[in-house]
């Protein structure tokens, strides 16, 4: 077959969801059951939680793109060269990614959570720029699975609801928790104790949950002031639910 004449594949990002392979979408789980590439993240060294979401499901024979970040928490996000070096990095899978859809076949890049929502393949989704085919599959997200365990919903009538990562400077934590009726407090790690700060800053410390690993093994789910003086997980998630108005 000719270059001008050979199919093109596609890319499909597929949100795998919080982690529970039960909440899944049927439209992932076909795509992941029947790829001949799948493609995933992970830090070197690890099996990657995407794959590990996916063990057993993918069928023999199939051809697996590691790409492992360059960088995770070694130099500050604020480094110049964190940027450097994630850019460097994407464009490199973005390439090996592109080759395999122009020779025509199909990609599967396994992403937790929703692909869309704060997830790495954002970053490989805007370097291909329209260039070759590509499909999102979106997804349960992990702060949805968080706040289900808690057993209250998040929000009520008009309650706003604001979303942020652990990893702002504190300051700017406590202007979003002050303004929001609800929240969602991601990224935690290391960064427990500006957000519990924060917290106390807004007012919020008391009402506030703490969820780790929600819908995976070891989920744990506590306010968050009968966690004080731990440093929690990075897939931990931080609420405030809304009390806004209601019937």
């Amino acid at each position: 077959m000719s270059m001008e004449t050979r199919a093109t594949g596609t890319i499909h990002g597929v949100g795998l969801g919080p982690g529970d392979p039960d909440l899944m979408s049927v439209r992932a789980h076909r795509l992941v059951t029947g790829a001949r590439h799948v493609a995933f993240f992970r830090k070197a060294g690890r099996p990657g939680r995407a794959r590990s979401m996916v063990e057993g499901m993918l069928p023999a024979g199939i051809v697996e793109f590691a790409m492992e970040y360059p960088v995770t928490t070694e130099i500050p996000v604020a480094h110049p060269g964190y940027n450097a070096a994630l850019s460097a990095f994407y464009t490199d899978c973005t390439a090996h990614l592109r080759s395999l859809v122009e020779s025509g076949e199909d990609v599967v890049v396994l992403c937790e959570g929703d692909p869309f929502f704060y997830g790495s393949f954002m970053h490989l989704y805007t370097r291909l720029g329209g260039e070759v085919p590509v499909q999102v599959v979106p997804a349960t997200t992990g702060m949805s699975a968080a706040w289900t365990v808690t057993g209250q919903p998040i929000t009520w009538g008009d309650d706003v609801l604001s979303v942020l990562m652990a990893t702002l400077p504190e300051e700017d934590l406590v202007r979003h928790m002050a303004a929001a009726d609800a929240l969602v407090v991601m990224k935690i790690g290391r960064n427990i104790d500006k957000v519990r700060r924060a917290l106390r800053a807004a007012g919020k410390y008391d009402a506030a949950w703490l969820v780790e690993y929600a819908s995976m093994e070891g989920q744990s789910v506590q306010k968050l002031s009968q966690a004080e003086g731990r440093i929690t997980p990075y897939f931990s998630i931080v609420l405030v639910h809304g009390n806004g108005r209601r019937p």
